[in-house]
Order: C-alpha cells, then structure tokens, then sequence
C-alpha cells in the first residue's frame, strides 16, 4: 500500500540529487577546463599563470578582509566629545583661556573625525579594484556579499557631504555678503569627489588621486578651519535661520532615503534572499550613525539657539530614537512582508525610526519658525 509513496518519494530525491549534481558540474566546468588545458603547457606557461592565481588569491584576500573588518564601529561614539559640558558656541572667547583662544566647532570636528573613521580606520571599501569589478561582472550589491561595510561607508559620505555643503553656504560665514571659508570650500571640493577612485585610470592622464586621498584632504581643511576659530580669527554664524535651514537640508536627506527604502519593499518581497536589501539597510544606517554624531554638535554648536526656543525635550526624544535606530544590526537583513512571521522587513523597521527621526526634526524647525 506504501509502495507508490515510498516510490514517488524516492524518485523525487534522486531528481533533486542529479540537479544538484549537473549544477556542481557546471559551477566547476571553468576550473576543471582550465587544469586540463594546463596540464599539456610547459613552465614557461606554468609560471606566470601560478603566479596571475597567487596575484588573484592574495588580492580576493585583502578585499574579504577590508571589507569584512569593522574597526573602531561604535554606536556610542558620541559620548567620547562630551558634548552636554559645552558652555561656548563656536569662536567665542573660552571662559578659562586667553583673549585669543576661543571655542572650536563641534560639528567641524564630528564631521572631520567621521571622515577618519571611514578612511583612515578604516579601508575606503568602494575604491578597491576588486569592489569596483564585482564578482564575475555582477556589482556586489546585487549579490548578498561583501557590499554591507561599503554601503555603510556610503551612508556616513552622504551626512558628510551634505554637511561640508552647509558649513561652506552658510554656517561658516556672516549672511551671505561674507566672504567664504577657503578651508571650507577646499573640503567641500574634496568630499565632492567621485566614490570609486582608485589610484591607476583607463583614462588620461592615466594616474589619479584616490577618493581616501582626496577626502584626507577635505580632513586636513576642516582641522584648518578650526584652528581658526580656535584662533578667534573664523567665523561661525549661530543664528536661528541658519539652524532652520540645516535641520530642514536633513529632514530632506533622511526622506530622500525614506522613499528609497520604500521603492526597495514595493520591488521585492524575498525575505532573506533579496540581494539588495542589505546593502539599502546599511546605507541608511550609516547615515543615522553619522547623523547621530551632527546632531549632537549641533545642539552644542547652537547651544544658544537650543535654550532659548526651549528645544530640550523634542531634541532629547530625537536623541533617543537615533540611538535606538544603531541598536538594529540583524546577522542577515531580510526584506519580506511586514506582516510575515518568518521573514521580517528590517527595511520596514529601519524605515520606521527613520520617518521618527524625521518628524522630530520637523517639529524643532516648526518649533524654530514661530
């Protein structure tokens, strides 16, 4: 009675079996082509292809290894500036120091110290030769390998570049009939560079800087710029419109990544096997870390502004909807139906401190407008 099942059971696995079987074949047929080839050459053959395969592992190596290896990742680096102890705005004379030392800008130096972090730290994943090709042609973010630490590294360039925009238009200058920064303007030049550089070019003149190279650069210009204000000779302008202006440059941001959070749910429904849903899951998380560090000097940056509109308890409640966003870091990063129990959309709950965060910072600049 059992015999038709056990049968149709049987001829089922052994299906299974050979489809997995003809799939390894044709996964080694490349290789086992190759060997067969080589094994008729002469060493004059031999030797520079043994070492073309030595070039390739050690290179493939280097890349698993930068773009795996997260140094000095810490959701709570904030707490290392202290930034609650703030008393003086930006080039203001310090209270305990001479006529001729002021106050720096934190948020100068939040952004000048995401920038080593991304670059110095650690490797600048998008310029490496072997990101830039991908694996057999396929981009890594459309595969669900090695792209989590370079969309990460995206998401942070992205708060820098946009910050390094507003401290060149507005907040490093007087009005706007003042001169501009050249510290400034060198390190927004320098963030504006492409992401991808790698040293050697298929074009003329064939040699060009990298983009970690050209964002030290933009390092080097924010320390300078600084030390100008340290020197009581930069200018910061803390004003209430220049604070409405920054806040609504972020509000911007975080919605542009909101609806491509959302373009990526509607695309997809595969749970754990979407292969782009952990790279737009990294971005926007880089970017709320990054976020996280700005809006902490800018609260001490504008501390002035903050007190006297009485922005605290919005701002502590936006504080703590950044932190919590950071506690999110799942093993594998699944984009399925929100109301599925076995696959969750992490880029659903991303979305949703996102969108929280982003509604706060609409009621500080509503708070500010009035």
């Amino acid at each position: 009675m059992l015999d038709p099942i056990i049968a149709f059971f049987t001829r089922l696995f052994e299906m299974i079996g050979r489809g997995i079987g003809h799939f390894v074949a044709w996964l080694l047929w490349p290789f086992i082509a190759f060997r067969n080839w080589l094994r008729g050459r002469g060493w004059f053959v031999k030797i520079p292809v043994f070492l073309i395969l030595i070039a390739i592992v050690i290179g493939y190596g280097h890349f698993i290894w930068i773009a795996e290896r997260w140094v000095n990742w810490n959701p709570d680096y904030v707490a290392r500036y202290d930034l609650a102890n703030a008393t003086v705005t930006p080039g203001e004379p310090m209270p305990e120091g001479s006529s001729t030392q002021c106050a720096p800008s934190a948020i100068v130096q939040v952004t000048r110290d995401l920038i080593d972090f991304n670059v110095n730290e650690n490797y600048w994943v998008p310029q490496h030769p072997l990101s830039k090709a991908g694996l057999f042609g396929i981009e890594w973010k459309n595969t669900p390998f090695l792209d989590n630490k370079a969309a990460f590294q995206l998401g942070v360039n992205q708060v820098v570049r946009r910050t390094t925009v507003e401290l060149v238009d507005r907040l490093g200058r007087v009005r706007g009939t003042s001169q501009i920064n050249q510290n400034l303007q060198d390190a927004r030049q320098a963030m504006a560079y492409i992401d991808d550089a790698w040293w050697l070019t298929f074009t003329p003149p064939f040699v060009q800087p990298t983009t970690a190279e050209r964002q030290r650069e933009a390092m080097r210009a924010l320390d300078g710029f600084n030390t100008e204000l340290s020197n009581c000779e930069g200018q910061f302008d803390g004003r209430t419109d220049n604070l409405m202006q920054f806040l609504d440059r972020i509000t911007g941001d975080i919605g542009s990544t909101s609806d491509i959070l959302r373009q990526r749910m509607e695309a997809s429904n595969l749970g754990w096997f979407d292969p782009r849903a952990d790279d737009r899951f990294w971005f926007t998380y880089g970017q709320l870390y990054a976020y996280y560090g700005v809006l902490e000097a800018t609260q001490a940056d504008f501390k002035d502004v903050y007190d006297d509109r009485r922005l605290s308890a919005v701002w502590d409640r936006t504080e703590d909807q950044l932190r919590a966003s950071l506690d999110m870091h799942p093993f594998i990063i699944s984009n399925g139906n929100e109301s599925s129990w076995i696959m969750p959309s992490h880029l659903a709950t991303m979305g949703f401190y996102l969108l929280r965060v982003r509604s706060n910072l609409v009621e500080m600049r509503d708070i500010l407008d009035r």
